[in-house]
């Protein structure tokens, strides 16, 4: 601090002025808060599905909606996600950011300055230097003090920035639980999409073994004379067109299981141990579990997300409003100033005469600002606006996610059960075909037809079962189904927590985060 001497004498005339407008910023103070306050906007709905007549469709609890497919690989698929996912890990951690920059926030509550700082010069004047009669040119001063300012938030300018920096704590709670929902989606898609292609794999390789009978079928018939070459070249062109059907096949498989382990933080090479043995496509229930439009607003996480990021920055207009207003400030310093000159080899640090201070209230009010300060108001009003055209769009896009995957649950488990027909007529198809060859009542050309209608239908057959489960698993994912899974668990992993600790002293922030219950708007 520099050193204000002479002070003394005006602290008594000053005590009752400072007094008074301690006591006055406090009572006004918490009064007053500019800007609106939040209030989530109306969203309508309507009252239930457009396939609400569809027996399949029964309310219930969907919370841990995997659990329905009874399939124990697929559940250490998902406790394997919900644990080792980088990207949900991420999201923990952005939790701890929010936490931190809402303790920030809480701060400017606070006197907003408040430093110890201390100094000590040899100083020099010059010889030419005007009125140096009465001083020494050389001497040396020492400084220490104290120095704190706290702006009154008068206006709630701060108390804003608290309301903001809480819900901007809350969306990213939510984010979190965004990340989790379409993470065990997509968890138990892909690991649908391997059982599908392993059972793709083994029908295109049974077709290959029929095929290569039929092909030597053809040439024993054409060796006797039977048949013509003909024969043989189109049965050996649907063997070798099956064959690069498997080897199409194999490649998918191998990029599914790629990505999945991706998903799960494995290596690839690490999946195997955790599928186990070839299992069955995941099977839907008869009756499946929904819930009604309304509930998706509440449930989904991005969709509440989306109502806390239009909260926050419906705050930051209250905060920019507060910039028009008078700014007023208590500020005060106190410290110790002595110096020695020529021919003094202490300092009289100690002394009584080596104390200076000084306290008083301070006004700012910036009158010019051409316009810049009230922009910046409209620019923050915008941007809210923008904000709860959001939110509508997106319980909009929430409802249409969840109708799309409804029609399209419900109508492709119809279409596999047409396709289990054509499948059974094609398999028999091909008996028969095969057998009037042998007798010579038919050509080939009928068994080659049948065949290929096989394959193609066994492979839309299991296809379109796999689609089944993705449709329901979709429609899990836009009801907003999955997130729960992290209640009273802790959400940073302990090693994550470990290490963060170790590095930088975290108080208590990280033991908290395990407790936070669900936000709620």
């Amino acid at each position: 601090m520099s050193g204000n001497r002479g002070s003394g004498h005006r602290k008594k005339r000053g005590r009752l002025p400072i007094t008074a407008v301690l006591a006055l910023a406090s009572l006004l103070g918490g009064c007053f808060k500019l800007g609106p306050d939040f209030i989530a906007p109306e969203i309508k709905t309507a009252e239930n599905w457009l396939d609400k007549d569809n027996t399949t469709l029964k309310r219930g609890d969907f919370r841990q909606w995997w659990k329905i497919f009874k399939d124990p690989a697929l559940d250490n698929v998902i406790d394997t996600a919900y644990r080792q996912n980088p990207g949900l890990q991420a999201a923990a951690v952005r939790i701890m950011e929010a936490r931190a920059q809402l303790g920030i926030a809480k701060g400017k509550l606070f006197p907003q300055t408040q430093q110890l700082g201390s100094s000590l010069s040899h100083n020099q004047l010059s010889g030419n230097s005007p009125n140096l009669t009465n001083f020494d040119r050389i001497y040396t001063a020492f400084d220490m003090g104290f120095d704190a300012l706290w702006e009154v938030d008068l206006w709630g300018k701060f108390r804003r920035g608290v309301e903001a920096a809480d819900a901007n704590l809350e969306a990213s709670l939510l984010d979190y639980d965004d990340v989790l929902v379409s993470l065990t989606a997509e968890a138990a898609s892909g690991y649908t999409q391997i059982r599908a292609f392993e059972q793709r794999l083994a029908l295109a390789r049974d077709n290959v073994e029929i095929q290569q009978r039929s092909l030597r079928i053809a040439e024993a018939q054409y060796r006797n004379g039977i048949s013509t070459e003909l024969d043989v070249q189109q049965a050996k062109a649907l063997l070798h067109g099956t064959r690069a059907l498997v080897s199409s096949l194999e490649i998918g498989l191998r990029q599914s299981k790629n990505a999945l382990s991706i998903l799960l933080g494995l290596p690839p090479d690490h999946l195997a141990d955790l599928l186990g043995n070839k299992g069955a496509i995941p099977s839907a229930p008869p009756d499946v579990a929904v819930g009604i439009p309304a509930e998706v607003v509440r449930r989904r996480p991005d969709v509440r997300r989306e109502e806390f990021k239009a909260a926050a920055q419906s705050a930051m207009i209250g905060v920019t409003q507060a910039d028009l207003f008078p700014r007023f400030s208590l500020q005060g310093s106190i410290g110790l100033l002595a110096g020695s000159t020529q021919g003094v080899d202490a300092f009289d640090v100690f002394g009584a005469h080596a104390m200076a201070a000084k306290i008083g209230p301070t006004v700012t009010w910036p009158i010019l600002h051409y316009g810049r300060l009230k922009n910046n108001v409209r620019v923050q009003d915008a941007r809210f606006q923008e904000l709860l055209i959001g939110y509508q769009n997106a319980v909009l896009k929430a409802l249409r996610e969840v109708e799309d995957a409804m029609v399209a649950f419900l109508k492709t488990r119809e279409q596999v059960a047409d396709l289990q027909q054509g499948v059974e007529a094609s398999r028999r198809a091909v008996d028969i075909s095969l057998a009037q060859y042998r007798e010579g009542i038919e050509d080939y050309n009928r068994v080659l037809n049948a065949q290929q209608f096989l394959v193609q239908q066994q492979d839309r057959l299991t296809s379109s079962q796999g689609d089944v489960a993705r449709h329901l698993i979709a429609m899990y994912k836009a009801l907003g189904g999955g997130w729960e899974l992290r209640e009273g668990r802790e959400i940073v992993p302990e090693d994550i927590r470990r290490a963060m600790a170790e590095r930088t002293d975290w108080g208590g922030m990280l033991d908290e985060e395990a407790e936070a219950p669900p936000p709620q708007p």
